[in-house]
């Protein structure tokens, strides 16, 4: 990421949404955090909250279907028996409640990601028969990762040994430019998109790793698909987002990142040790 996001954020609302008229659901989304949400956030209607009638057009549009190969659609919300995410995987449809947040980061995420989506959906729907009443890890990481993920890209294997180390003063401020030119963050998780509309420090993301010119949306549904096999939470690394340098007006001061209530040291069983949150 470079210097554009600060910009953005020290300027007021930015270019982008000076040249956007758009309804409420588009005009919230013009933090840094949004941008691999920005093609389809541009194709949404320029009045009104999204409607599922537009969302389900540009998923046509992109052919965005499940492992299953069934088209996926957003419905209004119906009973779909016990195992939401096997009806998803055998129907294509995805429950997505009018003006709701959530649920419209949710099929955004479909939207920017749909291959990781797919893989999420399909180990879900694969592991569900498996479980005998109680979640287990493997869902727990899917899970996880659906709702607070995202995507490092970094090929800086010194930035990368921070982050998993849980170095966050000298990786967001003694290394801010490095951290700058190096490292991206894509983030994917719906729940953690939905939360950055009021951003705050104690933001975290579970994060994995790619080199820096992968396409994150491919690389996230490798990752997944190999760490299946005994898959894990602990597999990811903690990633307090808001740390990156000029994604919060706080990220201007040293002292920012003394605040241990979110910028938390290395807890072994928490964030990716040395070795943990493996590419």
């Amino acid at each position: 990421m470079d210097g554009a996001g600060g910009d953005r954020l020290r300027s007021g609302r930015g270019a982008r949404s000076a040249a956007r008229r758009r309804g409420p659901a588009v005009e919230a989304c013009v933090h840094p955090v949004y941008d691999p949400l920005a093609r389809w956030l541009d194709r949404l209607p320029r009045d009104g909250w999204p409607t599922l009638e537009a969302l389900n057009a540009l998923a046509e549009a992109a052919g965005v279907r499940t492992a299953s190969d069934k088209p996926v659609r957003f419905v209004p919300p119906a009973a779909s028996g016990p195992y939401y995410e096997i009806h998803v995987h055998e129907s294509g449809q995805v429950s997505t409640r009018a003006q709701n947040w959530h649920d419209l980061f949710n099929a955004l995420a479909w939207l920017a990601f749909p291959r990781t989506k797919a893989m999420i959906n399909a180990l879900h729907a694969a592991e569900l028969p498996r479980e005998s009443g109680r979640r287990g890890r493997l869902r727990d990481l899917l899970t996880i990762f659906d709702e607070g993920g995202a995507i490092v890209l970094c090929d800086d294997a010194g930035l990368e040994a921070m982050v998993r180390a849980c170095r966050w003063k000298e990786l967001f401020w003694e290394h801010r430019e490095r951290v700058r030119r190096g490292l991206r963050i894509v983030v994917l998780g719906h729940a953690v998109l939905d939360q950055s509309r009021h951003p705050w420090p104690g933001i975290t993301c579970k994060v994995m790793f790619a080199p820096h010119d992968a396409d994150p949306d491919a690389s996230a549904a490798e990752w997944l698909r190999l760490h299946a096999p005994g898959g894990s939470p602990k597999a990811l690394a903690s990633l307090p987002i808001f740390g990156y340098p000029d994604w919060h007006p706080g990220t201007a001061c040293e002292a920012f990142y003394a605040d241990e209530r979110y910028f938390r040291p290395l807890r072994k069983d928490v964030c990716g040790a040395p070795g943990a949150a493996a590419r």
